[in-house]
């Protein structure tokens, strides 16, 4: 058998956003293998990280940083090399560049400047978790990682309460637990799918709604591995006119220990209305109910 491998035809210029593995380095394409041996330059995330993946496949390719402390300065340099004829190559630590990892920027600047991008597509963890969760499929949410900041936080995923397509949201280890609980009060105690170190030796998919994950987690002694979240949509909304939703209002008024910001905020999420709105009605019905007992 010839041992000789036929020499490589170099690729044409521009930038291939190329899709590596997430953990088992079996997964990647012939086509990306390919890419990364004939282009010309291979920006990475961790230049560390990428060596040892082209190691093992025997790659030879220049590697140049581009994470997100430096990708502004970067995509300049870059963006030159690319209109010189260079084939450049970027990937990230694992699975698809600029899909909640560095890289928007570089691909938006060389879009700008007239250049060709090239997807080179494989491995997203969103993706891979949703086709062996088990929710629905047909639509779905990617939402990535939520903002670290409470406030920030807790209004995103108010915002997404009503949101009836599955959500996919990634988190750290060491924050998923507290996640789970600020989901919980946001959205309810929904089904949910917690995948860990897919694609790994020790690759797990957790099961049930979100507080028997969160008690399945806290018996550990430690989480390790990037965490992809899937979260059941919301249930069908029940359908309420403005009358109905008054009444609906004005029950839970009468109560004389209700606080209207905390009624509001049920009767929305229970109608999947916009708090806002429900808010302003039920503003509306306490001033009625007030002056109906002033003329008793």
């Amino acid at each position: 058998m010839p041992t000789d491998e036929p020499a490589a035809v170099p690729c044409p210029g521009g930038l291939y956003v190329v899709a590596t593995p997430i953990g088992n380095l079996e997964d990647i394409t012939v086509r990306a293998l390919r890419i990364l041996k004939t282009v010309a330059l291979i920006a990475a995330e961790d230049t560390r990280h990428t060596a040892r993946l082209l190691a093992h496949y025997h790659i030879r390719t220049p590697l140049i940083s581009c994470h997100e402390h430096n990708e502004q300065q970067r995509t300049d340099v870059l963006i030159e090399k690319i209109r010189a004829g260079m084939a450049v190559a970027l990937v990230s630590d694992a699975g698809t560049p600029s899909v909640s990892d560095p890289g928007y920027r570089l691909v938006r600047a060389t879009i700008a400047a007239g250049l060709d991008v090239f997807p080179v597509p494989g491995v997203s963890a969103a993706i891979t978790a949703l086709s062996a969760a088990g929710l629905p499929t047909d639509m779905f949410t990617f939402v990535g990682f939520a903002p670290k900041k409470k406030g920030r936080r807790d209004a995103l995923l108010q915002s997404l309460a009503g949101e009836p397509r599955t959500l996919i949201f990634y988190e750290s280890p060491h924050r998923i637990i507290d996640f789970l609980a600020d989901l919980q009060r946001a959205m309810g105690d929904r089904q949910a799918v917690l995948a860990r170190e897919m694609t790994k030796l020790h690759e797990e998919f957790v099961r049930g709604t979100l507080s028997q994950l969160a008690a399945s987690l806290k018996q550990r002694s430690e989480i390790k591995g990037e965490c992809t979240l899937l979260v059941g949509g919301a249930p069908s909304a029940e359908s309420i006119g403005m009358g109905d939703l008054a009444d609906r209002l004005r029950e839970a008024l009468a109560d004389p220990d209700a606080r209207l910001s905390g009624v509001a905020k049920e009767v929305a999420r229970k109608y999947q209305l916009p708090r806002k709105t429900v808010y302003e009605l039920a503003l509306k019905v306490r001033h009625e109910m007030r002056q109906g007992e002033e003329k008793r």
